[in-house]
């Protein structure tokens, strides 16, 4: 029986979603606490991988039991007993054998949270930036991006995708209450390309590239081109979107 999951979790412990040899991951810890209560090994599977330190707002997984689970409010209050206090679970739902959290996703949005005056309660999921960031001319730069399908130049080096091709459907900075924060909704992301594009944006914002050179960072393909990656502590896996209902 297979069953979709709704999760969240901070990153800042973990050296991301996908399970790594020697250090702690989001995937392995909730592996370990299904396999206690399945009584058995429980593989997950993630609806993306996020990098190490970036945290989820909402995340989808899914995993398959030998059989159905009789109630599934109890079984997430349990596996939420047995996870730490930066993950937790919200909802299970029973879905079709065939039914898969990565390859089903049709969209999926991230935020990247920013403040400029120094906070203790912002600081360990907001990444402090000086003042004066020119956002105008950021969001000039950030829809660019809806007419790019290469993002070679913001993705991280060797990794094992077959295209770095991408279709961003939104992507702009907007001020939420003492925050300013970077959207972007995209059809999937290739692993760092979230952190690269605030980054390079960043450089615009603060003028020291243009939005010609924007342009041609983008259109080079080159990584060393691009800006700095960001810190992983300000960005968020915010939504994701599928064809039929999740939990």
């Amino acid at each position: 029986m297979r069953y979709f999951m709704r999760l969240s979790y901070r990153g800042a412990a973990y050296c991301g979603w996908q399970i790594q040899p020697h250090d702690p991951s989001v995937q392995q810890t909730i592996e370990q606490a299904l396999a206690t209560l399945l009584r058995c090994p429980t593989p997950l599977t993630g609806a993306g991988r996020t990098d190490t330190g970036v945290n989820a707002a909402m995340m989808m997984a899914h995993f398959d039991a030998e059989r159905p689970i009789a109630d599934l409010p109890l079984f997430v209050h349990s596996l939420n007993g047995i996870l730490p206090r930066d993950i937790a679970v919200y909802a299970l739902m029973p879905v079709h054998d065939d039914a898969h959290a990565r390859f089903d996703a049709t969209s999926r949005t991230y935020k990247y949270f920013t403040h400029t005056a120094k906070s203790p309660f912002l600081y360990p999921l907001s990444w402090q930036c000086r003042p004066g960031l020119d956002y105008p001319l950021m969001n000039q730069a950030a829809a660019r991006l809806l007419q790019v399908d290469d993002f070679t130049s913001f993705s991280k080096l060797h990794t094992d995708v077959k295209t770095n091709r991408c279709r961003v459907t939104h992507a702009a900075w907007s001020r939420e209450g003492e925050q300013w924060v970077f959207t972007i909704t995209a059809d999937r992301f290739l692993r760092n390309m979230v952190r690269a594009v605030v980054g390079t944006l960043v450089d615009v914002g603060n003028h020291k590239i243009t939005i010609q050179r924007f342009d041609e960072i983008v259109a080079q393909r080159d990584r060393s081109q691009a800006g700095t990656s960001m810190p992983g502590h300000g960005l968020f896996l915010w939504n994701i979107t599928y064809p039929y209902p999740v939990p």
